[in-house]
């Protein structure tokens, strides 16, 4: 789950890292209230789960009230497009307000779990305020990584890495070690995937600041942070995320024009394959779960019709827990109920397949059974063509 850079901060106060004075506004009025409070210069910043806002407009500097007006009205409620929100763009409907800094250096901090060694890497460069991504392919000696392992935590000698890597000394390594300390414990204690701070300025007085803040966390861990279920903005997500969501449906939309239900999340993933391999693209991905009954089967049918782009399904389900008759009446009951309007193939393998498949055939409705996962994809792909 992501959240804005102002809940993020909230979270880094709780935590004792340091980020500048400031406060989210939900109007013109407010943003200008805070700013006035705050002292000038202030930068008023758009809130939405996008990274590169200041390159679509999305953050000004402000020296006076007038110049805070404006740029308050200019960015409250306009579609702000970066490189991560894509050309639909995403509406602001918050801001924050911060005050100004005194920036002596721009340096990039960022935790987050590598998979490939069961580790949680710590990531950090000389060079923030930037995309690091071009930073690691311009001059990729230029970052530094460094590995803690989770059962033994964070040491002192990590910390010693990082300043030297980065070159730091005296004031500027006490701070970075105060605050790389709280920053892991934030990260471990609230079951965070990503924890990045872009820039991490440092000030003329050698104390590092987190100018921008943004944290990932794991959705599902949130069943142990109830409280952190607060930040969750449904503005942000896909509608029909959020409506999967509510079904217990794992759903991402994607861009093709193929919906697709399967039980399991690896065959879901071998079944999007397929679907490009026959020449066709897949409009979604969707797990019912391997112990999916007929209602959840429904659901996901109902939400996949929903997307425009939809113009044939492909459901593939391999019947073990859910028997593949019970699935059959299920798919039939639902496409009744929802009244399908777009071809439906369906591949089963499982406990009472035959019958499953003879259900299907005898419904009279447009529903293709398929012989194997090649047929499927073949019937699927000549159904869009």
């Amino acid at each position: 789950m992501k959240i804005h850079e102002y809940q993020a901060k909230e979270l880094f106060r709780q935590y004792a890292v340091p980020v500048p004075d400031g406060a989210a506004a939900g109007s013109v009025e407010e943003a200008v209230a805070i700013a006035g409070r705050l002292g000038y210069p202030a930068v008023v910043k758009a809130q939405i789960h996008a990274g590169g806002r200041g390159k679509g407009g999305g953050v000004k500097l402000v020296r006076s009230e007038n110049e805070a007006k404006g740029a308050a009205a200019t960015i409250l409620g306009m579609t702000l497009i970066t490189h991560q929100t894509g050309p639909e763009g995403k509406v602001v409907r918050k801001l924050l307000v911060e005050a100004g800094q005194n920036i002596a250096e721009e340096l990039y901090l960022s935790l987050l779990v590598d998979r490939e060694t069961a580790s949680i890497v710590i990531v950090a460069c000389r060079e923030g305020g930037m995309d690091i991504e071009e930073v690691a392919a311009r001059s990729p000696e230029k970052i530094i990584k460094v590995r803690v392992n989770p059962l033994a935590g964070l040491q002192s000698y990590h910390l010693r890495e990082l300043a030297f890597g980065l070159g730091l000394a005296g004031n500027a390594m006490k701070s970075l070690a105060g605050l790389v300390k709280n920053l892991y414990r934030l990260f471990v204690d609230n079951d965070c995937s990503l924890v990045e701070i872009n820039p991490l300025i440092l000030t003329p007085e050698e104390i590092l600041i987190a100018l921008d803040a943004k944290v990932d966390l794991d959705s599902n861990a949130l069943f142990r942070h109830p409280a952190l279920l607060a930040y969750r903005d449904l503005n942000e997500e896909d509608p029909l995320e959020v409506e999967a969501s509510k079904f217990n449906l794992n759903y991402i939309n994607l861009d093709g024009n193929v919906g697709n239900i399967v039980n399991g999340a690896g065959l879901a993933m071998a079944t999007m394959d397929i679907i490009k391999q026959a020449g066709a693209q897949p409009a979604n991905f969707m797990d019912v779960g391997g112990g999916a009954t007929a209602e959840m089967v429904e659901n996901g049918l109902r939400l996949i019709l929903k997307d425009d782009k939809v113009k044939a399904v492909l459901i593939n389900i391999f019947g073990g827990i859910l028997r593949c008759d019970v699935f059959a009446e299920g798919v039939v009951n639902a496409a009744k109920a929802i009244g399908i309007t777009v071809p439906i193939v369906v591949r089963m393998e499982g406990t009472n397949v035959d019958e499953g498949k003879r259900i299907l055939t005898a419904s009279g409705m447009n529903l293709t059974s398929a012989v194997d996962l090649r047929d499927a994809a073949a019937k699927i792909a000549a159904a869009v063509a």
